[in-house]
């Protein structure tokens, strides 16, 4: 970039997730280059991480979803404007409608650039449109580009930039192993692992996981007398607690007590990747990206896949071989079966795709191309 900018990222909340990690990580790529980074949300476990590192965080909530939070556009117009903020970077509908009610009202010569970014495959209304309606708009992935052109076709195809999601391959190091303390610590809490054939389901627990195909899949490995374990990874979704208790039911009624382990919300996800004989992504509605997928490979951990979304999309460049039809569990108990027996390779190699910073470089190159144009 050739001069110093003010970089606004908008989003709910600093709590956790993927769109989360992906603004901080754009935030300190910010930081690092010599500019002023600002976030502005709800709040949250990240908010200190994200100060530590250089940021600025601004507790303003524009993610409830009420006509009251529509009304903060004049707030928010003389807020930028008092801040000369150069670029605003919605990420989420609700903050993305506020700013975008509060940039069309200011002068087209002196206002900042609006660019948004659809993380995901959302349903498709008015409401959701406001994600194409940035200057530029970022796809996390082709399907997501695809999705927009073919869901809201009036938008302007030049103005799409697909921008892969990307990991830390230092962060996810290939055939990394965990330190002998956290394995001491994870079998004395989970003992029944040890010695076990581990299959990993991650994310928390809502119908659209896939929990049941994941149970179906240990009913039938379990029927072949395997020596395998099921790990669940992801905490209770508050408004979904009749459905974890439908899973802890199912789970007894099928005998699978001594088979499976709800392991709650983690954020030991490297090691537990690490410690799996593979990880499964068997969600129902195709996803955007499937960062799962790819850390669980860069660090050398077979991934089976439903062949759908941006899962789909990633495993066919790194990792076709894990690929199966969507919603078939008798496909994927085989794929499980073939890799326990041996007879599918895992990753043999360091992530050639999908690092993080390439996503950095090609975010801070649209920044930088938009100042520019001022």
């Amino acid at each position: 970039m050739t001069k110093q900018l003010t970089i606004l990222q908008l989003l709910p909340d600093l709590e956790s997730g993927g769109v989360e990690k992906g603004t901080l990580e754009v935030a300190k790529a910010i930081v690092d280059a010599g500019h002023r980074s600002i976030v502005m949300s709800a709040g949250g476990r990240l908010v200190k991480r994200l100060e530590e590192e250089g940021s600025e965080h601004i507790f303003w909530d524009l993610g409830k979803k009420s006509p009251l939070t529509f009304l903060q556009g004049t707030k928010l117009r003389a807020w930028l404007q008092q801040n000369k903020i150069d670029i605003i970077h919605a990420r989420s509908r609700m903050p993305a409608w506020v700013a975008w009610l509060a940039w069309r009202k200011m002068p087209s010569n002196n206002r900042p650039h609006f660019i948004t970014t659809m993380h995901g495959l959302n349903s498709v209304s008015r409401y959701s449109k406001i994600m194409t309606y940035g200057e530029k708009v970022i796809a996390v992935s082709d399907t997501v580009k695809s999705y927009i052109l073919d869901k809201y076709p009036e938008t302007n195809e030049d103005k799409i930039i697909t921008i892969a999601r990307g990991i830390d391959i230092k962060e996810f190091p290939f055939h990394y192993q965990p330190e002998a303390e956290w394995l001491a610590a994870w079998y004395q809490e989970y003992p029944q692992t040890q010695g076990k054939w581990v299959i990993t389901l991650p994310g928390r627990l809502t119908r659209l996981k896939g929990h049941n195909d994941f149970l179906d899949v240990l009913n039938t490995l379990k029927s072949e007398n395997l020596n395998v374990h099921g790990l669940i990874v992801g905490g209770e979704d508050p408004k979904r607690k009749q459905y974890a208790q439908e899973l802890y039911a199912r789970v007894k009624s099928d005998g699978l007590d001594d088979y499976v382990t709800f392991a709650g919300y983690r954020s030991d996800m490297k090691e537990i990747y690490a410690i799996s004989n593979a990880v499964l992504s068997l969600s129902t509605q195709p996803e955007s990206f499937g960062r799962t997928a790819v850390e669980a490979i860069s660090l050398g951990t077979p991934v089976i896949a439903y062949n759908h979304g941006g899962v789909g999309e990633t495993m066919g460049q790194v990792y076709p071989a894990g690929l199966v039809g969507l919603n078939d569990t008798e496909e994927t108990a085989i794929r499980c079966k073939q890799l326990y027996n041996g007879n599918i390779q895992a990753p043999q190699g360091e992530l050639a795709v999908y690092s993080k910073q390439e996503m950095l470089d090609k975010t801070l190159a649209l920044y930088d191309a938009l100042s520019e144009k001022n």
